[in-house]
């Protein structure tokens, strides 16, 4: 993450798990970092657009609103870019990432329904020609998504 400022780190850092639960949560976040609301917006998309930030967005226990999956595909190694930036394009899908493994491209899609979910699945294999394997959970349990960054 190059060139980013003492705002930028605390936009990354302060609201993982402390986002404000407001009506105009962005205003509420310039307030604490004393900027204005649209430097906050205006901010937040610089950092998305450089891939620093994929999304901001509530972390919602899953099957409590619509329904997701975890799904997994086996991607030939030359073509593991091409179908994770496609991948990520379906605004179901919040983030993908790669493994050492056969299944080498995992993600979640989360969706209003089972059939939405499944009609993500049955796209993104039309079109890449891949397997999906589709792995819905079976018990759940709670992983923190937020980290805090080290900075030099």
């Amino acid at each position: 993450m190059a060139q980013l400022d003492a705002i930028d780190r605390h936009l990354l850092d302060d609201f993982q798990h402390d986002f404000p639960l407001d009506p105009r949560p962005y205003a509420a976040m310039a307030k604490r970092l004393g900027i204005a609301e649209s430097e906050v917006l205006s901010r937040l998309e610089r950092l998305r657009q450089k891939g620093t930030v994929s999304r901001v967005g509530a972390v919602i226990r899953p099957h409590a609103v619509g329904h997701s999956t975890l799904a997994a595909m086996a991607v030939p190694p030359d073509w593991l870019e091409h179908v994770a930036e496609m991948v990520s394009g379906y605004a179901e899908v919040n983030h993908n990432y790669q493994r050492d493994h056969r299944l080498n491209l995992w993600f979640v899609v989360a969706a209003t329904g089972r059939d939405e979910v499944q009609a993500v699945l049955d796209d993104i294999a039309r079109r890449t020609g891949l397997d999906v394997l589709d792995l819905p959970m079976v018990e759940q349990f709670h992983i923190d998504l937020g980290f805090g960054l080290r900075w030099n």
